[in-house]
């Protein structure tokens, strides 16, 4: 085998292994999701995002869009005291106010995300959470 033709061979065949590692880590994979991204399971109860009420889903899209929230306390980190959500380090979760018509404070309506794309929604002030199945 000639050396040109041997060296273009170790290129391909070096390719290949690196998109194959890449497809077997989740870096490549299915795209079947609509918003691009899937949303980490557990073992809460589910909530589709249509089924938020209208604030949710307005926080929802600030949530995606980073911004900018209409209270201080959005996206300070939530600290799980009660130990509802999975267990993750400190800073993990981030919290953010859903609107409640009526009420002339924050209300006790909340998303809590994680940083690995799961949220979480609570309409009891932490005292039970949904988690939010995204683009259904």
């Amino acid at each position: 085998m000639s050396r040109p033709l041997r060296w273009a061979l170790q290129i391909v065949v070096g390719v290949v292994v690196i998109l194959g590692g890449l497809w077997l880590a989740g870096a490549i994979g299915d795209e079947s999701d609509p918003g691009g991204e899937e949303t980490p399971s557990s073992s809460l109860e589910t909530i589709p995002e249509s089924e938020l009420p209208p604030e949710g889903r307005e926080t929802l899209d600030l949530i995606r869009a980073d911004g900018p929230f209409p209270y201080d306390r959005d996206g300070v980190a939530f600290q799980n005291r009660e130990g509802i959500l999975p267990p993750q380090d400190v800073g993990y979760y981030r919290e953010y106010t859903v609107p409640t018509p009526g009420e002339d404070d924050r209300g006790a309506r909340r998303i809590v995300g994680g940083e690995d794309g799961d949220r979480y929604y609570t309409e009891d002030h932490y005292a039970s959470f949904e988690q939010i199945e995204e683009g259904r």
